[in-house]
């Protein structure tokens, strides 16, 4: 009886398992129809980006030739490829049925800093009546979302006055002084002419391309006078690049380097070629308690005099390349340390052309002793130096015996001895991170810190003058450092301008640089 009741039950829902499976079975196909979709989404996109990675590499089938690439010309390319990407998926996404929920999107929003101001909208029901019985609805709960807005840059008029009150009785008349003004009798406020320094020397938008940019606002202010306003400023600054230059002279150790800045020369009707000569010092790799900071000085030409001249009163660690002038700085008050970067970038170059097995390994070898530096970045000097005792220490003896061995067996003219020649004889130089956890294993800070004027003379051109080079040195080394540091440029530059025409006193200009600045505005905000 219980058995017959069973199979009896089975029979009588059998059309409902039948249906529910149905759904089953269909719900299956739709996913793998979705999976196929997707799949062959991905394969045409990765074929499309291959494309377009084929056209950065300049058609060629290596993928070193990326490595080839200046790094501004690789994020551009890097940007296309991001572009295309989401082009892509929006172009699907318009395309998608609108009953088939979209996929969900990659987000890569990040934290919203906190003192931006927030604009609260609120986005509610027209009909705040129930739509099943119409009662009225109450608030239970809500979703909250945030979005970067921007204001495009707008400018304004500040229209100052100055009545005159006279005295009744004796007739006296008094009036307020003038406030002080970098530009006397001129246009600009101290934060307009901040604004052009930081989008020339930060941002490196030249001097008639601002023009142009307040031209679109109906703003009628020529090239010339935009130069006066940054002639007058370099010369009010010069105190406080002064003092940033004597503050990173008292550093333990600096990274040196020199790049050429072309310069017109009124004499001959065509450009010279001067330098700028880069200081930077960032000890943050070591845990070291000095902010972060770069000085540019220019000078007419690269030789060991204008070095010299530079460094006269330092004592300290110089780390730089192999350029001759460096060699012949005095060893009593000087350490220098060589930049094992450059002497793997002349081993790549070699190793990219293909059939190069003793450059491949030398690079293989000095990757091998960046992997040790990676592992301690962020330690003490001491843990550091331990680490590089016991790690590096083998494979820079271990790199030096291959050297020995393969400069025995290469033709004494060719690009390899000649790499290996130049590693040996400034081998002391490389090694010196060994017993010295301060020091870095290149010169990659002031490398970088040169690539913002490398994009301020492409753009610009060369200077117009030695004195607009000058100009050029004091104001880029302000707005670096203050980048360096995490402080917004404009507004640091705008607030220091207002205190130095307003009679700063010089014995206080430390409190000015850019970390003591930022460190003030921060105690002062959380008062």
């Amino acid at each position: 009886m219980c058995c017959r009741w069973i199979v009896n039950r089975s029979i009588d829902s059998l059309p409902d398992d039948i249906d529910e499976l149905r759904t089953v079975a269909l719900n299956a196909i739709a996913e793998r129809d979705a999976a196929i979709a997707e799949r062959d989404r991905v394969i045409e996109l990765n074929d499309r980006l291959r494309g377009l990675l084929r056209k950065a590499q300049g058609f060629e089938p290596k993928s070193e030739r990326l490595a080839k690439l200046h790094p501004d010309q690789l994020n551009l390319a890097l940007e296309d490829l991001e572009q295309a990407i989401a082009k892509a998926e929006a172009s699907e996404e318009n395309r998608q049925a609108a009953d088939v929920p979209p996929r969900k999107r990659r987000i890569n929003r990040g934290a919203l800093p906190a003192h931006l101001p927030r604009i609260h909208e609120t986005v509610a029901p027209a009909d705040m009546s129930c739509p099943c019985c119409k009662s009225q609805m109450h608030v239970i709960g809500e979703e909250t979302s945030e979005r970067l807005d921007v204001i495009p840059t707008q400018y304004r008029v500040i229209v100052t006055h100055r009545p005159r009150f006279a005295c009744r009785g004796c007739e006296k008349i008094v009036e307020a002084p003038a406030p002080e003004h970098l530009i006397k009798s001129g246009l600009p406020t101290e934060a307009l002419v901040a604004s052009v320094l930081v989008a020339k020397y930060g941002w490196h938008v030249p001097l008639y391309r601002q023009s142009k940019m307040l031209a679109s606002q109906g703003i009628d202010l020529d090239r010339s006078t935009l130069a006066f306003w940054v002639g007058y400023a370099a010369a009010e600054l010069m105190p406080l690049y002064g003092r940033l230059k004597a503050n990173l002279l008292t550093s333990a150790k600096l990274a040196v380097d020199e790049t050429p800045v072309p310069v017109l020369d009124p004499g001959r009707g065509q450009t010279k070629t001067g330098y700028f000569w880069a200081m930077a010092r960032d000890d943050r790799p070591w845990g070291g308690t000095d902010p972060p900071a770069v000085v540019y000085t220019y000078a007419p030409g690269r030789g060991s005099e204008h070095l010299e001249r530079l460094l006269a009163n330092y004592r300290g660690i110089v780390q730089c390349d192999g350029y001759a002038p460096y060699k012949k700085l005095s060893a009593d008050r000087i350490t220098v340390a060589f930049c094992w970067s450059h002497l793997r970038r002349e081993f790549f170059k070699i190793a990219e052309r293909g059939d190069a097995p003793i450059a491949t390994e030398a690079v293989a070898r000095i990757a091998q002793i960046y992997a040790v530096e990676k592992d301690v970045r962020g330690t003490s000097a001491d843990a550091r130096r331990a680490a590089r005792q016991a790690k590096s220490r083998r494979l820079t003896d271990a790199l030096k015996t291959f050297f020995g061995h393969q400069l025995a067996r290469l033709s004494g003219g060719s690009d390899t001895a000649k790499i290996i020649r130049y590693g040996l004889r400034h081998w002391d130089g490389l090694i010196r991170f060994l017993d010295d956890g301060r020091i870095e294993l290149d010169t990659n800070i002031v490398e970088r810190s040169m690539r913002p004027q490398a994009l301020t003379r492409k753009n610009a051109l060369f200077a117009g003058h030695d004195d607009g080079a000058e100009n050029w040195a004091i104001l880029a080394s302000l707005i670096e450092t203050a980048k360096l540091s995490g402080v917004d440029p404009h507004a640091w530059l705008a607030d220091v301008l207002t205190r130095l025409i307003n009679l700063w006193p010089n014995n206080r200009l430390d409190e000015l640089l850019p970390w003591t600045w930022a460190a003030a505005r921060q105690q002062q905000l959380a008062a």
